[in-house]
């Protein structure tokens, strides 16, 4: 059984950084392409950042600058480092992993992220 566990709830003042975590079990982790994306209410989910297994990266532009997505393939984890963040950056965070084709692809259960005083 293929699972990507996310902590559940995240509250951060504006200005503050943040870094969320999945570990990754029931897939050969070390193949596979992994992301965080994210939905703001009334939104649809967007991507944030993506890592290959090879460790190259992605960022949207929204992020450029103020975001990194680090892996440990010992660990199975993937990381989603945030600094600066703002309001706009209040949604749910999701992980994602997929394999080279597409073929398999899973989500994590979500984790909300709150950026407020």
């Amino acid at each position: 059984q293929v699972q990507l566990v996310e902590p559940g709830v995240e509250l951060v003042q504006p200005g503050g950084s943040l870094r969320l975590s999945c570990t990754a079990s029931g897939i050969n982790y070390s193949i596979y392409y992994m992301g965080w994306y994210r939905q703001a209410p009334g939104n649809s989910r967007e991507l944030v950042a993506t890592i290959t297994s090879f460790g190259k990266t992605n960022y949207a532009d929204s992020v450029k600058g103020r975001v990194t997505i680090p892996r440990d393939n010992a660990k199975h984890t993937v990381y989603l480092q945030m600094n600066s963040l703002n309001s706009e950056d209040t949604a749910v965070y999701y992980c994602n992993a997929r394999d080279l084709d597409g073929t398999n692809n899973y989500w994590g259960q979500g984790t909300q992220v709150t950026v407020s005083s």
